[in-house]
């Protein structure tokens, strides 16, 4: 991806295992260029929605288990996006570090809180009409979003307030989700060094 250079905020990361082999590149200070090539078609759209409404650039070359399932993969994604995540940004100075964002996508309503602390939490609130879009599993939603939360070593709540299309409400949060990160990991020029009174993140 060209706009992935020495200068930018930008890493990459390669996993493989038995299940899973993934390349994974990603830069905070990007345009919204993705280049996605993963054997599940719906994560490949919200990857998409994430990375064109946060302003990143991302590129995901992914391989998995799906005649299994598609949980090794989604889950596997997750945890490559959050490590290249935490590597992107370095030692933090600068940050706006906190985030909130509201994203309507029709009938439903997510929101997204953002904590860039070093400390990984997770919290979730959502209940879909359905189990299933086309072939994928919602519950992987949860497993992609926690596994990025751990990786990435930052503080996320995610709550779905409402909405009657489950892929509307998905995809919501993916909207959100990109945003949110966007903001949190803009660079304020008021702020000197870190965020935080301890000194550190």
């Amino acid at each position: 991806m060209s706009s992935l250079d020495a200068a930018a905020r930008s890493a990459g990361v390669s996993r493989k295992t038995n299940e899973t082999d993934i390349v994974l590149d990603f830069n905070v200070d990007g345009t919204g260029i993705s280049e996605l090539e993963t054997d599940v078609p719906f994560l490949n759209h919200m990857l998409d929605l994430f990375t064109k409404h946060g302003q990143f650039d991302l590129r995901v070359d992914a391989k998995g288990d799906i005649e299994i399932d598609d949980h090794h993969t989604v889950e596997d994604i997750g945890i490559c996006l959050g490590q290249t995540f935490r590597e992107a940004l370095g030692d933090k100075k600068g940050i706006k570090r906190y985030a909130s964002v509201f994203v309507p996508m029709d009938e439903a309503l997510a929101q997204v809180i953002v904590d860039i602390s070093n400390r990984p939490h997770f919290e979730y609130r959502a209940e879909y009409p359905s189990q299933q879009v086309g072939s994928f599993h919602t519950e992987l939603v949860h497993e992609f979003l926690w596994k990025l939360a751990l990786e990435a070593r930052i503080t996320l709540h995610v709550i779905v307030h409402y909405g009657h299309n489950t892929h509307h409400m998905i995809e919501a949060v993916f909207k959100a989700l990109g945003r949110a990160l966007d903001e949190a990991t803009t660079v304020d020029p008021r702020v000197t060094g870190v965020p935080s009174t301890k000194g550190v993140l």
